[in-house]
C-alpha cells in the first residue's frame, strides 16, 4: 500500500493552492462581507481549469479520475477563503457538467459541455423542491410530452447558482404513476419561456454562493433537450451525486488543513498566563484532535476515490466519506472559534468561517441522516 502522491500530482496541488491563494482569496473577505458572488472570480478561476476538471480534454476539462479531481478539490479548499466560490464551481461541475458530459446526446454536448467545460456557461441543478427534500422522489414538477416538446410545471427551491445561471439541470415527473423510473432530466436554458428565477435569502454560510427558486409556468421545451432516456433521471442524479458526495467535500478538508495551520499558530504566539496557550493541555489535546480528524476524512476520501478510479464497489465508501468529513469539519469550526477565544467571533478575523461554511454540508448532497441509512443497508441492518 503505497501513500505516496507522484511528482505530477504534487506539483498540480502546489500550483492550484497558489493560484487559490493569490487570486481567489484577494479580496475574498469583503466579497464574503457583501454576500456578493465576483462573476470576475468565477472567470479566472475557470481559465485555471477548475469549472471542468473531470470532463474530457475534448470539450475543455482536464480529463481527471475522481482521486485527482479530489486533489484539485483539496488544493483549492486549502488555498481559497472564499469557500462560498468554491462550492458553487463544484456543484457546476458534479452536478451538472458531469451528468451532462456521462448521459447528455451529442447535440447536447455540442451547445453546451464545452461552454460548461470551460464555465463560460454557468449550470445549476434543479432538483429540491418545497415539498420534497431527501424524499426527491416526492417531487411534482410535471413533465408532459406534447409531440416534440414537452410541457413542463412546477417550482424548485435551494437551488444553487441560480440567480446567475446560464443553463439549468433541471428534474421533473414524465410518468405520476411511476416513482425512481418516473422521473426524466432536462437541461434548459436560461431565457426559455415560462421559466423564471427568484433570488433566495442570504446565507450565514457559503454566502458568496447564490441559490434562488425556479419557477416553471408551461415551460415548453424541446426533446431533445432531455437528458438521457425518458425515465432515467433518478439514474442520471444519482450518479451525479456520486462525484459531488466523492469529490465536493475535498474541499473542507482541505479548509480543515487551512484553519488547522492558523490554529496552531495562534496557540504559539497567543501567551495568557506568561505562556503559550498551546503549553496548555487543553489546547493541545484540541488541536490533536483536530488533526485526526483532518487525517481521517483525508484518508477515507482519498480511499473513495481510489476505489471508484479501480471500477470497485465505491458507494459505502463515498457515503462514509461525506458523512464523516462534514461531521469533522462542524467539529473542527467549533474548535477553532474556541482556541481563538473572543477573536474567534469576530467576522474580521474570518476563523468563524470554517463553521459557518461547514454547517451546510450536513444537508447538502443528502443528509449525513439518509448516509447513515444508507450506509445501515449496506451493513444488511436494514
Amino acid at each position: 500500500m503505497d501513500f505516496r502522491l507522484s511528482s505530477e500530482q504534487q506539483e498540480a496541488i502546489s500550483h492550484i493552492q497558489r493560484f487559490a491563494r493569490e487570486v481567489l482569496s484577494a479580496s475574498a473577505s469583503e466579497r464574503i462581507a457583501s454576500a456578493h458572488f465576483d462573476r470576475n472570480m468565477w472567470t479566472q478561476a475557470s481559465e485555471f481549469g477548475l469549472a471542468g476538471l473531470p470532463l474530457p480534454e475534448e470539450w475543455g476539462g482536464s480529463g481527471s479520475g475522481a482521486l485527482d479531481t479530489m486533489l484539485a478539490v483539496e488544493a483549492l479548499g486549502q488555498g481559497c477563503v472564499d469557500m462560498g466560490l468554491v462550492f458553487s464551481l463544484c456543484a457546476h461541475m458534479f452536478a451538472c457538467a458531469v451528468p451532462l458530459w456521462r448521459h447528455g446526446s451529442p447535440e447536447l454536448h455540442e451547445r453546451y459541455l464545452s461552454g460548461m467545460a470551460k464555465g463560460s456557461l454557468i449550470a445549476a441543478n434543479a432538483i429540491t423542491e418545497p415539498g420534497s427534500g431527501s424524499d426527491a422522489f416526492a417531487m411534482r414538477s410535471s413533465a408532459r410530452r406534447d409531440g416534440e416538446h414537452y410541457i413542463l410545471n412546477g417550482e424548485k427551491c435551494f437551488v444553487t447558482n441560480a440567480p446567475v445561471a446560464d443553463v439549468f439541470l433541471l428534474y421533473a415527473k414524465t410518468d405520476a404513476h411511476q416513482s425512481y423510473f418516473g422521473i426524466s432530466a432536462f437541461l434548459i436554458p436560461r431565457g426559455t419561456h415560462g421559466l423564471t428565477v427568484t433570488t433566495g435569502e442570504r446565507k450565514s454560510g457559503l454566502c458568496t454562493s447564490p441559490w434562488g427558486s425556479v419557477h416553471l409556468d408551461d415551460c415548453r421545451v424541446p426533446v431533445w433537450a432531455r437528458v438521457g432516456d425518458e425515465g432515467a433521471g433518478a439514474t442520471i442524479f444519482h450518479d451525479s451525486m456520486i462525484w459531488e458526495r466523492g469529490c465536493l467535500f475535498a474541499a473542507y478538508v482541505g479548509a480543515m488543513e487551512r484553519v488547522l495551520q492558523q490554529c496552531v499558530t495562534h496557540a504559539r504566539e497567543r501567551k495568557q498566563f506568561g505562556r503559550p496557550i498551546g503549553h496548555n493541555q487543553a489546547v493541545s489535546d484540541r488541536l490533536v484532535d483536530f488533526k485526526l480528524r483532518l487525517e481521517t476524512s483525508r484518508l477515507l476520501l482519498y480511499r473513495a476515490g481510489w476505489l471508484y478510479d479501480q471500477g470497485l464497489p465505491h458507494e459505502e465508501a463515498i457515503a462514509q466519506s461525506k458523512l464523516w468529513v462534514s461531521e469533522c469539519a462542524v467539529q473542527c469550526g467549533l474548535d477553532a472559534v474556541q482556541i481563538f477565544g473572543g477573536a474567534g467571533v469576530c467576522s474580521e478575523t474570518g476563523i468563524d468561517r470554517l463553521l459557518l461554511d461547514a454547517l451546510p454540508a450536513r444537508i447538502f448532497s443528502g443528509t449525513n441522516e439518509i448516509q447513515r441509512e444508507f450506509i445501515a443497508r449496506h451493513m444488511g441492518l436494514r
